[in-house]
């Protein structure tokens, strides 16, 4: 498996990388062709809307042209789920796997993509959740009053090659999901590590730990590029 941080990155970028590894993982398993080489992908983005493709264009609550008066990108993506926002201060991870040679489905990755987060969280004493009704990580997530996400997910897969990942907010500026219905919800909030913590979190501390808990949950070894 090879790691790759590419730092701060605008999302059209980030995505054409993607998709070149993608296309190139999937061609190889069609073929049987090998190396079958598998990534990692930490970044930053600059800020972005993306709507998966079963989503509500009417959960972005701005028009598009607001969104480039206001800096921001907007791009309809082949994703699950609906809209979330990108942006500085959240780590976003975009596994490249071959499902099938971790000896998985779809299902139970999204639910190990949970568990790498919720663990990670644990270090900080964050206790988050999953909720069986809606994809992401969660804090006080039994409470319809209080429930509020911490992390999103969504994922494209094609011959069990994965694409897209998870977006944890750590140190992220949430005034931009009020322009949004994060994820389609309108009755539940969004926070961020900081918002929890009440002071800064060191990026680089925590992308670590997101690293040394994906190498445990997927009992994968990590080269860098």
């Amino acid at each position: 498996m090879i790691f790759q941080n590419l730092h701060r990155i605008r999302y059209k970028e980030a995505w054409d990388y993607q998709e070149e590894r993608f296309g190139k993982l999937v061609a190889s398993k069609r073929n049987e062709t090998f190396p079958q080489e598998q990534y990692l992908l930490f970044c930053e983005h600059e800020p972005v809307f993306t709507l998966g493709k079963h989503g509500d264009k009417h959960n972005l609550l701005i028009t598009e042209q607001t969104c480039k008066q206001r800096g921001i990108d907007f791009f309809p993506i082949d994703r699950g789920g609906d809209i979330t926002y990108h942006g500085p201060g959240q780590l976003v991870v975009y596994p490249i796997l071959d499902l099938e040679a971790f000896g998985i489905g779809i299902k139970q990755y999204i639910s190990m993509l949970e568990d790498v987060v919720i663990e990670t969280l644990q270090a900080y004493d964050i206790h988050a959740q999953k909720d069986e009704k809606a994809m992401g990580v969660w804090l006080d997530a039994g409470d319809p009053r209080k429930a509020r996400k911490i992390c999103a997910i969504g994922v494209r897969a094609s011959r069990y090659v994965t694409m897209h990942g998870l977006a944890l907010n750590v140190n992220t500026d949430l005034s931009y999901f009020h322009l949004i219905n994060p994820c389609g919800f309108v009755d539940r909030g969004v926070t961020s590590m900081q918002q929890e913590l009440g002071a800064e979190v060191d990026f680089d501390e925590l992308s670590d730990k997101v690293k040394e808990r994906f190498c445990r949950v997927f009992a994968m070894d990590l080269e860098c590029a």
